[in-house]
């Protein structure tokens, strides 16, 4: 018992010393004092002399006086030091909420902040650190202990002090034990919360390479937009492919266009542009035993074009509204030209362009001997005519060059009635092809 109550004296020692207001986040430092240095705030009681000259019945009378002025210092310092055990506490609950729960420090803690003097942030650390401060406090209070053994009788201190002390010191070692297990808990939280973001991270990261292998595998039709053809295998009025997009008013225009096709007679429409008030604004067709013609504004030119081989063959048709002039290339090759076509007639804009159809009204109604059988790739329309080099260098694959009025891109085409898109050969294996 007298461990407890020398403990409850030296904090209340410690108390008075630093009973001076000290700024937020100050430490608290618990020095022992030698023997022979002042203490006016604990002062030891005077050692009776034994052997006096008295007689003994005096001597103990003499003692049993001294003992009780002891007794009645130590309550009187006690009860000067009761202020400084108040100050202590309310220091001690500056690490605590009024309700003792988790305090101020453990909350800033989590926001990287170190309110507890020079305590290490990590946990682990600080419990290690607690651990060896409450060793310190024990060997330094048994010191102390055998120090006032010789000087101070246990049995002069009241047994309700005694009691109150061994409350006291008892509350804060609970208190401290409470601040160790709240860092435990918040280092496995800490654990806990880690190794949850580690697995959502790591889905994630799952996920991501699932895709990316789904997209090496081909799951993609196509490897870029424009490499893909449209295949019409039959000779039907309903199978065909359309162009999302729509012309401009147009007063030149250059069409581009990959086709293979071996049906016989003709090979019917590559591609269509009607408008309201006019079907044929611009027709590239072969029908029958006719020669290939280009229409424009329903006014006919035929052109010296040669494709039902059944090979992959490029052709590009110019216009231009200047007296009509146009232009037919095939395999980069000039093969004719000729003017008074559609002269001085803007193409209309806002029509359907329709890819293996001849529309005979905006949209529809398609004649299946009209209809394209076969395949085709990079059609592409410019606004303007293109030059003769130009035209070449698409044609023999050195130059990669989309329509700026209609690309030929993947998401600008849909298919209908059994047409198919399917990825197409390269633009060498095409040459290859003549």
């Amino acid at each position: 018992m007298l461990l407890p109550v020398l403990a409850g004296l030296a904090f209340s020692a410690w108390g008075a010393a630093g009973a001076q207001e000290s700024p937020p986040g100050s430490r608290f430092v618990c020095t022992s004092l030698p023997l022979d240095a002042a203490n006016p705030g604990c002062p030891l009681p005077p050692i009776p002399m034994q052997g006096g000259g008295l007689p003994p019945e005096e001597e103990l009378k003499a003692t049993v006086l001294q003992l009780r002025e002891t007794i009645l210092q130590q309550k009187e310092t006690i009860g000067n030091q009761r202020e400084a055990i108040r100050e202590l506490t309310a220091k001690l609950g500056r690490c605590e909420t009024p309700d003792g729960k988790a305090g101020t420090w453990r909350k800033e803690f989590g926001k990287g902040k170190d309110t507890m003097g020079d305590l290490p942030r990590d946990p682990a650390k600080i419990i290690d650190q607690l651990s060896r401060t409450m060793q310190t406090l024990k060997d330094r209070l048994e010191n102390l202990e055998h120090q006032l053994r010789a000087n101070v009788s246990y049995t002069a201190l009241p047994h309700d002090l005694r009691e109150m002390l061994q409350r006291r010191l008892g509350d804060l070692e609970r208190q401290l034990l409470s601040k160790v297990a709240d860092l435990e808990n918040e280092k496995s939280l800490l654990h806990n919360e880690t190794s949850t973001h580690r697995q959502r991270t790591e889905a994630a990261l799952n996920a991501l390479l699932e895709r990316v292998s789904e997209l090496e595998r081909g799951t993609s039709a196509f490897k870029s937009p424009d490499e893909f053809k449209v295949s019409l295998p039959l000779r039907t009025n309903y199978l065909y492919g359309k162009i999302k997009k729509t012309l401009p008013e147009l007063y030149a225009f250059t069409v581009c266009l990959w086709l293979k096709s071996s049906a016989s007679p003709g090979i019917g429409t590559p591609f269509s542009y009607a408008v309201p008030g006019q079907a044929n604004e611009v027709v590239l067709i072969e029908w029958g035993n006719n020669p290939i013609e280009l229409l424009i504004n329903d006014k006919v030119a035929q052109l010296p074009l040669f494709i039902s081989d059944g090979k992959w063959h490029h052709i590009c048709v110019t216009w231009t509204t200047r007296d009509g002039m146009w232009e037919a290339f095939q395999d980069g090759e000039k093969l004719g030209t000729g003017d008074n076509l559609a002269p001085w007639h803007p193409i209309k804009p806002g029509g359907v362009l329709i890819l293996g159809q001849e529309q005979d009204t905006v949209g529809g109604r398609f004649d299946a001997t009209q209809a394209f059988v076969g395949e085709m790739s990079q059609f592409n329309i410019w606004d303007r005519v293109l030059k003769p080099e130009d035209i070449m260098n698409i044609a023999n694959c050195s130059t990669n060059m989309p329509g700026n009025i209609i690309p030929w891109v993947d998401n600008n085409v849909d298919v209908f009635g059994g047409a198919a898109k399917w990825p197409v050969e390269t633009c060498e294996e095409r040459l290859l092809d003549l």
